[in-house]
């Protein structure tokens, strides 16, 4: 068993059994691919993949039970790497961080710019991706550090910290009629078209929760993926916005102003989330706590050891 045909098999699952897409992921031939496939069976007296002809249509029990092996073997390979890079250079290497449009537009400047000051050796890698793009990312070792509001706190394989509570609030071209509304109320919101996020990022689903609650169906004429396109289009008078209340700057916003009213949507609470099992080089433990300084290297090591088991 080699290390190739432990990603063959952990890249097999992920492409929904295609041959041809594992190829092209792991920069090879189909042929290869099924011999290492044909070869591992082999040596294990197992079949792997349940088959029609030559197509593979899912894992066999034995399958099932060898995956969560490699995930692990995996894992630990990474570990490795890290764990040697961390004693021979401190200070240098990658940090690769996953979060979102939001995240990293309006709350991870400061905190990316401390870093690099600290750290100007380390190659920091920001991926911009949706939260469910960013759990994939942590699951595969791909990032260290995901930052989002969604999506992670409800993965078993990341253990997730609070960084910071933001809310919604609503903007509006200046003169526009909303501003005169006192108290603004959702009913009041819901005369007028809305522009806001797109389902499943930033909140949405709060927004959304909101409106069913009090009866009410908004008229959301366009949902996009960051602050930036909405107020654009709130600018431009296409609907009334809703956004994330770190979004919104009051002296760079000229187009657009906030309509004064307590927050409709309540709170959320944005995540820092890194994989259990994951090494993370000293640096990496400092840029979490730069996020929050009540995240210290111990607090973060503590919550990613498991808890013990009751006799």
């Amino acid at each position: 068993m080699n290390f190739q045909q432990l990603r063959i098999i952990r890249e097999t699952v992920r492409q929904n059994f295609n041959l041809t897409e594992v190829a092209n992921a792991l920069f090879t031939s189909q042929s290869g691919v099924s011999k290492h496939i044909k070869d591992l069976e082999d040596e294990l007296g197992v079949e792997l993949f349940v088959r029609k002809g030559k197509r593979f249509l899912g894992l066999t029990d034995p399958g099932k039970e060898l995956l969560t092996i490699v995930e692990r073997m995996l894992l630990d390979a990474g570990n490795v790497k890290r764990l040697a890079e961390q004693f021979s250079q401190r200070d240098q290497g990658q940090l690769t961080i996953a979060t979102t449009h939001t995240q990293a537009r309006y709350a991870l400047p400061k905190v990316v710019t401390a870093f690099k000051q600290a750290f100007p050796k380390v190659h920091l890698v920001l991926l911009q991706a949706s939260p469910d793009e960013l759990v994939r990312l942590l699951l595969d070792g791909q990032a260290d550090i995901g930052i989002a509001t969604e999506a992670i706190s409800a993965v078993p394989e990341l253990v997730s910290f609070p960084y910071y509570r933001w809310h919604h609030t609503v903007i509006a071209p200046p003169g526009h009629p909303l501003h005169g509304v006192k108290p603004l109320t959702l009913e009041a919101l819901a005369d007028y078209p809305l522009v806001t996020y797109h389902e499943g990022f930033t909140g949405r689903a709060q927004i959304d929760r909101a409106f069913a609650e009090a009866g009410l169906v908004p008229d959301v004429v366009m949902a996009a993926l960051d602050a930036d396109v909405i107020k654009t289009y709130v600018e431009l008078e296409m609907g009334v916005g809703i956004v994330a209340s770190m979004a919104v700057d009051a002296q760079r916003d000229q187009g657009v102003a906030e309509v004064d009213s307590v927050p409709l949507f309540g709170h959320q609470t944005s995540r820092i989330a890194v994989r259990r099992g994951h090494y993370l080089r000293s640096y990496a433990y400092r840029f979490i706590e730069l996020c929050s300084a009540e995240l210290d290297e111990t607090t973060v090591c503590q919550a990613l050891v498991p808890a013990a088991q009751p006799d």
